[in-house]
């Protein structure tokens, strides 16, 4: 849209059909967004409006609401769902607080997406090799890169706590603040695009794949949550000698009783189970422990006033609003309904059958349509079209044939 266009309060009006758009460009059926297929309102949040530091001409992006033409939000719209979530914690006194730990590779362009990504070669001239996991000079030959990623948060009002190289070859870590989750879900969602937008001009590619490599690290987004009183600013989940309360324990046995039916909420890719079935510390479990990265649940080390839960399941592929608002829903449901978690883990554990999660797409697919709470808490319009359209992805996956399977099936008799 023009800025003059914008700046009158021109509506801009989509069909409702493109919310459930699948990543290879079609649509489910019609039955699933309305047989009309009428239009919905995108109506800008007037705090979420950035001029884009890195385009050479003036441009702005706006994170718009989609409403209905009837003035509410849209049911397919996940930043709405999330905003409904937030609004179900406001009714009993309570605001969510979170923050996301989103992870990523810097890769050399892809031209032929049968060849393997290569890390880029950095300012001395060499190709990272995976020795710099966590090393203090490890971002030096992406240093340009950085530096203009690091300018361009500043400048659209993204405030970073830790910047890190992570485990995997070229495979980078940042920790948002903590903060509302709207607002975080709007910063994780501005800080990828930026990232991809910024890796461009250096002639890069950014990838926010949950498992872009063999026999490496996937990239995880951990949603670490927590919940204050409205006013006083107290974390529920601590008391006032410091021990865990009630609310703390249901929050978790909520959570647990949500992640099988969410994990494709959680993991919406054929690609997000190959970080799930291959772990290193991104765990395929609703288990919960004390500062165990193996569990799905983690309790991280962290004085009273800090205490929080760690969701360790999405990857960095999930749709934040989405994943924000599933965890979110599941800790309040369990709140709401009293429910105790099992007994916490702690050391190597076997994962019991009741905890274990769908390892395939189709399996949590599959979980996802059996369930009742899933419906509940997000209603079935919304359910059934996310179903829907991601069911078209994973027939468009079954229709290639992988190099895997020429190379060691072809020969067999």
């Amino acid at each position: 849209m023009t800025a003059e266009g914008f700046l009158e309060g021109r509506r801009l009006q989509m069909a409702r059909g493109v919310l459930l758009q699948c990543i290879m460009g079609g649509y489910p059926a019609a039955r699933f967004y309305g047989s009309d297929d009428g239009d919905l309102a995108l109506v800008a949040d007037p705090a979420q409006i950035h001029p884009l530091p890195w385009s050479q001409e003036p441009r702005a992006l706006a994170i718009c609401d989609a409403d209905e033409l009837t003035g509410e939000s849209s049911n397919l719209s996940t930043r709405g769902q999330l905003k409904k979530v937030i609004a179900r914690y406001a009714a009993l006194g309570l605001a969510p607080v979170v923050a996301t730990e989103l992870e990523f590779f810097v890769f050399a362009p892809n031209t032929d997406p049968t060849q393997p990504f290569q890390p880029p070669v950095g300012l001395d001239g060499r190709r990272e090799d995976g020795h710099s996991a966590f090393s203090v000079s490890s971002n030096n030959g992406l240093r340009p890169f950085f530096s203009e990623v690091y300018k361009c948060m500043a400048t659209l009002g993204l405030p970073r706590d830790t910047f890190m190289h992570e485990m995997g070859v070229s495979q980078f870590e940042i920790n948002l603040l903590h903060g509302d989750p709207l607002l975080l879900a709007d910063q994780t969602f501005l800080f990828k695009h930026l990232l991809k937008e910024v890796a461009l001009k250096h002639g890069l590619t950014v990838v926010c794949m949950a498992k872009p490599l063999a026999h490496t690290p996937g990239s995880s987004m951990h949603i670490h949550q927590s919940i204050v009183e409205i006013g006083s600013g107290k974390n529920v989940f601590s008391d006032e000698n410091g021990q865990p309360t009630a609310m703390f324990r249901h929050f978790i046995g909520g959570q647990q009783a949500g992640m099988a039916d969410f994990t494709a909420l959680f993991a919406p890719n054929v690609n997000s189970y190959q970080r799930l079935c291959h772990p290193f510390a991104s765990p395929n479990n609703a288990c919960w422990s004390h500062d165990n990265r193996a569990a799905g649940l983690r309790i991280p080390a962290s004085s009273p006033v800090a205490r929080r839960v760690e969701n360790r399941l999405p990857g960095a592929d999930a749709n934040p609003y989405l994943a924000i608002a599933a965890s979110l829903a599941a800790g309040l449901h369990g709140i709401e309904h009293e429910l105790e978690p099992s007994a916490p883990i702690q050391g190597e554990f076997e994962v019991p059958d009741n905890l274990s999660l769908p390892c395939t797409l189709h399996a949590a697919l599959e979980r996802l349509k059996r369930s009742q709470l899933a419906k509940e808490l997000f209603g079935k319009e919304f359910i059934e079209g996310y179903i829907a359209s991601k069911t078209m992805e994973l027939t468009s996956f079954f229709d290639e044939i992988t190099p895997w399977e020429r190379r060691v099936l072809a020969a067999q008799a």
